[in-house]
């Protein structure tokens, strides 16, 4: 475990000794404040109305349904969508690039110790990603009374589907030594992941059914919804798990081929 945190803590801070870390936090943080301030000013806009109308006001707006979700469950997985590959591009390809993959895969460390360091690195930078994200949450706590539960599962859902992202991310970025390829492939793979729904329904009930269950996005609606179902949690463990281990294929042949 010592060396998996070693190579987890070894890959958080090679993102910030480069830009493309801050690069990337501030993209992230810049459209995600972008998304709060209109979707906050559109959600007092539509209090105020309500008000005039002789309504409640700001008590009759569900701050969860109406604030929370449109913020949270629907703008931010399309951030993860696109800023994501950027985490994992770097991943191997650049250790390829500059040959250091030889010293990495000759060192006393095990496969499964630098799938995983790497792994929980990238996992890391999106948990500080998604923690900027917490501090527009808590102000409206300090202003209104939102429900905490339906938040803790939707960034529930989050982590889950960026560990999805990620982990297929390690493995096309172990394919390459181009990081803007991998970016690419990265991006591609994660948007077909994204409307694989779009093919199946044009292709029949049994396909239909059959993408409605592969899509990635499809599992995180519930979760959106304040709904913990264990089937959606299967499925991204499953998914994350298929995820290394393509990787770690990958990166086995590798080791045999140098």
């Amino acid at each position: 475990m010592r060396n998996i945190l070693a190579i987890a803590s070894k890959e958080l801070k090679s993102y910030f000794s480069s830009p493309i870390g801050w690069i990337l936090l501030g993209f992230w943080s810049l459209l995600y404040g972008y998304f709060f301030v209109a979707i906050l000013n559109f959600f007092v806009r539509q209090s105020m109305q309500m008000s005039q109308f002789g309504q409640a006001g700001p008590q009759a707006m569900n701050v969860n349904q109406q604030l929370l979700r449109p913020l949270i469950a629907q703008n931010l997985p399309i951030l993860v969508l696109f800023l994501l590959p950027a985490v994992t591009m770097r991943t191997y390809s650049e250790e390829r690039r500059s040959g250091t993959i030889e010293l990495l895969l000759t060192s006393p460390l095990t496969d499964f110790q630098i799938i995983m360091g790497k792994f929980l690195g990238a996992m890391a930078l999106y948990g500080v990603m998604l923690g900027v994200t917490l501090i527009h949450v808590a102000l409206l706590f300090v202003y209104g009374r939102p429900e905490w539960k339906p938040i803790v599962t939707v960034y529930l859902g989050l982590f889950l589907l960026g560990g999805c992202f990620i982990s297929v991310g390690l493995f096309i970025s172990s394919l390459t030594k181009n990081q803007i390829v991998a970016f690419v492939a990265t991006f591609a793979t994660f948007l077909m992941l994204w409307v694989i729904t779009w093919i199946g329904s044009f292709s029949g009930p049994t396909v239909d059914r059959l993408t409605q269950y592969l899509s990635i996005i499809g599992h995180f609606d519930d979760f959106g919804k304040g709904v913990l179902d264990t089937t959606h949690l299967i499925y991204y463990i499953s998914f994350i798990t298929f995820g290394l281990f393509l990787t770690a294929k990958s990166v086995d042949s590798e080791r045999w081929r140098g």
